[in-house]
Formats: C-alpha cells, sequence, structure tokens
C-alpha cells in the first residue's frame, strides 16, 4: 500500500486511502499512532509527517513518499520558517521551534533553564494564530513572568490570569492558570475549548493522586497540541516525566508499569514500591530524543549564549493596596518638590524627606512580594541545584534563612568573618547547601561563588556598579556556563522604576573604561523627578 503528502490547514500530513480495500488489521494499527485523523468522505488517514511515524507505517510494508522522508531528516530550518520567527531568537532557540512544529504541536522541550523554553514555546504560537485559544498551566511564582513574556513574544493577544475559584467564563485568547487551583477550573476550562495547552515544570503533576494531575489528564483529552517543558534532567528521576510523556505521545511506551520497569530501578523497601530510582537512562534518553523531547545543555550551546543573561520576574504584591496607599501620598508629596529644592540634594529638607518616602515603599514593596520571592526560590531549587541570593537589608536575609535554614548559608554584616569563609567554602563544596544568601555590600565583592551559574536579586541598591559586582560572584574564572540573573521585582512598584534607572546607567557604565560608577544622589534625583513628572 503507498501513501501520499498533503498539506490541509494544518500542515503537511501523510494520507492513506482506503477506498480500494478496508484493511481491519491496518486499521487498528493507524489507530495506535498519535494524532490520526480519519476522513469519511474519501476513506482517508491524516498523520503527522514525523520520523517515529514513518518508520511505524514503513514496518507496516507501507511506502512513504520520499519528500516526507526528507522532511523529517531535514536538520535545519527552512528560510520561510525562519522568517515568520520573531527576532531575537538564538539558532539552538530556532532549532526548538522548529522541533515543535516538525513534531505537530506535540512536544517537551526540556533544555536546561535558563535556555528560553518559555521564549520556544510563544514562538511557535506567534507562527501558528490558527492554534487558539491556549491554555498555559504554570507554578503560581511564574504565571506574571509568562504573561510578560506572552506580551513581549506573542503582542496582541487578549490574556486572561486565572485566579481562585471560577466564578465566570474564560473570554481571552490566551489563559494562564498555576497548578494549584487548577482542579477548580476544570469545567470552565473545558468550555474554553483549548486548542493548545503549555505545561511549565512539567514535573508538577508526576504523582498520580494529585488533585493538579487528574485535573490535567482531564482537560488533555481531545486538544489537538500539547506543549511540556522541563528543565529537570529527566535521567535523575524517569518518573517525574511519565505523565508529561503520556499526554503528548499515549503511544510512546505500552503504560506505565513498563516505564516504571524499564526505567525507574523500582525497589521495594518494605512498605511499598520506591520508584525514584533511574535505570535504562541512555536507552530512555534515545527513545526521547528520537521521538517527543529536545534537550540542550548550556554546555552544548555556550557559544551561542552571552556570558551574562539578565531577566526580570514580576513579583505579585500581597499588600498591593498598602502600597498604592503610601504611592500616593509619596506622590502627592514630590509634587510639592520645587527646582530649588533639586539642586540643594544633599541639604533640602524636602529632599530628606523624600528619601524616607522611598526606603517606605521599597520596603512595602519587598514586605509584599516576599511571599512570591519564596515561593519562586523553592520552584527554582527544585529543578535546579545551586542558587546564589542577594539582596540589602537584614530583615529579609533574617526571614530567608529561617524558611531555608538547612540548605542554606548567611553571608551579611552580622557575619564574622570565620563564619563567611565557612559560609563561602560549604556553598561551593557541600552538596547539600542550595542557597546562598548574601547582603549586597557585604557579599558582593572579593569572593567566588562559581558553584552556581544562577543569581537571584531580591533588592536593589543604589548604583549599577554594586550590581553588576554582586553578579559577578557567580561570573568569575572557573564558571564554565552561562550566568543567569534573574530580578526578582514587584510589579507596578518602585523597584521597577529604580531597575529601569538603575539599567539604563549600567549601559553607560559598561562604556567608560576606567569603570567611574553612578552616585546614589543623581539616581535618587532622577527617580524623585519621575514621579514628578508622572512618568
Amino acid at each position: 500500500m503507498e501513501a501520499s503528502l498533503v498539506k490541509n490547514p494544518e500542515g503537511w500530513r501523510i494520507k492513506i486511502s482506503m477506498q480500494d480495500r478496508v484493511d481491519i488489521e491496518l486499521m487498528y494499527k493507524i489507530k495506535s499512532l498519535p494524532n490520526w485523523k480519519y476522513s469519511k468522505v474519501d476513506k482517508s488517514w491524516l498523520l503527522p509527517v514525523r520520523k517515529d511515524i514513518i518508520e511505524k507505517l514503513q514496518q507496516w510494508n507501507i511506502q512513504i513518499p520520499g519528500e516526507a522522508v526528507r522532511m523529517t531528516e531535514e536538520k535545519k530550518i527552512e528560510k520561510e520558517f525562519i522568517e515568520k520567527l520573531p527576532k531575537g531568537l538564538y539558532p539552538f532557540q530556532q532549532e526548538g521551534v522548529s522541533f515543535i512544529e516538525r513534531r505537530g504541536g506535540r512536544a517537551l522541550i526540556g533544555d536546561e533553564m535558563g535556555l528560553g523554553k518559555t521564549i520556544q514555546a510563544l514562538a511557535w504560537l506567534r507562527i501558528r494564530p490558527d492554534a487558539r485559544p491556549v491554555l498555559i498551566v504554570t507554578p503560581a511564582s511564574l504565571k506574571l513572568n509568562w504573561k510578560r513574556e506572552i506580551e513581549k513574544w506573542v503582542p496582541g493577544e487578549e490574556v486572561e490570569m486565572l485566579y481562585g475559584q471560577s466564578t465566570s467564563e474564560i473570554t481571552g485568547t490566551i489563559a494562564i492558570i498555576n497548578y494549584d487551583i487548577l482542579h477548580l477550573w476544570v469545567d470552565e476550562i473545558r468550555a474554553f475549548s483549548p486548542k493548545v495547552i503549555i505545561t511549565d515544570e512539567c514535573h508538577f503533576y508526576k504523582s498520580n493522586k494529585a488533585r493538579r494531575t487528574k485535573a490535567i489528564k482531564m482537560i488533555s483529552k481531545g486538544v489537538p497540541y500539547f506543549i511540556a517543558l522541563s528543565g529537570t534532567p529527566i535521567i535523575n528521576k524517569p518518573i517525574e516525566i511519565y505523565n508529561a510523556l503520556r499526554l503528548i505521545e499515549p503511544s510512546l511506551f505500552p503504560n506505565e508499569w513498563y516505564f516504571i520497569q524499564r526505567y525507574c530501578n523500582p525497589k521495594f523497601n518494605g512498605f511499598g514500591w520506591d520508584y525514584s530510582g533511574a535505570s535504562n537512562t541512555k536507552e530512555l534518553h534515545k527513545i526521547l530524543t528520537n521521538t517527543v523531547m529536545i534537550r540542550r545543555l548550556k554546555s552544548e550551546v555556550y557559544n551561542q549564549l552571552p556570558k551574562k543573561i539578565r531577566s526580570y520576574i514580576p513579583m505579585e504584591l500581597n499588600n498591593r493596596d498598602l502600597y498604592k496607599q503610601a504611592e500616593r501620598g509619596f506622590v502627592t508629596y514630590v509634587q510639592t518638590i520645587t527646582k530649588k529644592d533639586s539642586d540643594q540634594t544633599k541639604t533640602s529638607t524636602k529632599i530628606i524627606k523624600a528619601r524616607g518616602l522611598i526606603e517606605a515603599l521599597k520596603q512595602l514593596a519587598v514586605e509584599g512580594k516576599m511571599n512570591s520571592m519564596i515561593q519562586w526560590i523553592k520552584d527554582f531549587l527544585e529543578i535546579e541545584d545551586k542558587l546564589v541570593v542577594f539582596t540589602m537589608h537584614r530583615k529579609t536575609v533574617d526571614i530567608l534563612m529561617e524558611e531555608f535554614k538547612d540548605i542554606a548559608v548567611r553571608f551579611d554584616g552580622s557575619t564574622t568573618q570565620a563564619q563567611r569563609e565557612k559560609a563561602v567554602y560549604r556553598f561551593q563544596n557541600d552538596p547539600k547547601i542550595k542557597l546562598f544568601v548574601g547582603n549586597i555590600q557585604a557579599a558582593g565583592v572579593g569572593i567566588t561563588l562559581t558553584a552556581a551559574s544562577n543569581v537571584a536579586i531580591l533588592e536593589l541598591p543604589w548604583t549599577p556598579g554594586e550590581l553588576v559586582q554582586a553578579e559577578d560572584r557567580c561570573h568569575r574564572i572557573g564558571q564554565i556556563k552561562t550566568v543567569n540573573i534573574h530580578y526578582l521585582l514587584a510589579e507596578g512598584t518602585i523597584e521597577e522604576r529604580i531597575a529601569k534607572i538603575i539599567d539604563t546607567k549600567r549601559k553607560v557604565l559598561d562604556e567608560v573604561l576606567d569603570g567611574k560608577s553612578t552616585d546614589k544622589e543623581s539616581l535618587l534625583m532622577e527617580l524623585i523627578k519621575s514621579y514628578m513628572s508622572n512618568e
């Protein structure tokens, strides 16, 4: 039997016609393949053009057009495809988007953290405007970040953020929901009828007993496109990725027990079975990379990346009303500041009071985002090995150390020289220590923290020079990875304004050969003026 290659609105498809004769055995085999469609009009089957599907069909003695085979073997992205992609993607990210397309919109992007899995998924959405509506399921700490990235990479979409328990229907073209509340929205999501589901950090639905897992399985039935994202090394705990694999490609493995026996090194511990092990990992990796998964490490694409990648992660406030009230008072006050006051920066009573009000706003922002920051750090440490955190105030350090005391070390004004040396040594050498919590002034210079390639900035100093110094604790001789710097800033607050001013001044600072830094008073006045002009 011969197959043909046809193109429909969903892209290129392999067509198998059964007009002349009905082969019952072949029909059941085809129905075991993913994403098949049957046309009663001409009694034909349509299948995605994929390497694994073609290999199956060839095993069943179906002749496949040479063009279809060449399409699956194509390693480079076609020129037409590249032209549709948004500008600014690295070559490996372009290949990731191409992989999703070749897979018919059902894929696992398993790139190491910091390589832009979110961007790749959104870039695919951009070239497939027909694939709407979209549901994005993500940890709560990343919801605002998804919204921000959508606005950047897929502009013009109606983005709807889902919170709490459902009270109304979903009306946007892209809806974002966190795992914690997914089970409360099942009926509304079904009515929403998404064509695409994107699950970020897909190990979040690893447990079959969890409500989020049951909800994911229910809402995914009949959805044409399913993209899972995970930076977790699959070779460590294969069981954590099984549910995602099952949703992407149901026919990839016979059943869960087969997967567990073959790849999870199951052991009976006297109370029950432990599936957290790993076995036959090379075989599993080969199967996945030949079918549903694309995974790149930073070390593999190092030559494509800058030495540092800075990203802004918006944090939600739980004291938004209180913050806004304080901000309105500050805005009203700065309107009373005159040019004469501005010219006498250090001596003006009004400027001195404005400084105090600014500090109060900064403190409210930090307090309001604290829960979001802690959750982000917890989510991060589930998928990455180590993290360096920089802050400004002792109170913030205290809260973080209380939360992460068993896996964290401290480095601030309250630690002695001996304690500081011990903190650095433990972070660099002890696998149990995952978090370095440092004060920017105390820990921002003179130490090496290359055991981590990720830095989180929780509070901003007043000069770009201090930030660059803090970032460079990880970006030093001996660091073999690109360093990712994550700025955890409270959305819609004074922190965003300070970050914008610092970023502008940092670009100027980078161009100054003598390394002269911007002074605090200069930044302070720019910040005040931004409120005076209501920028």
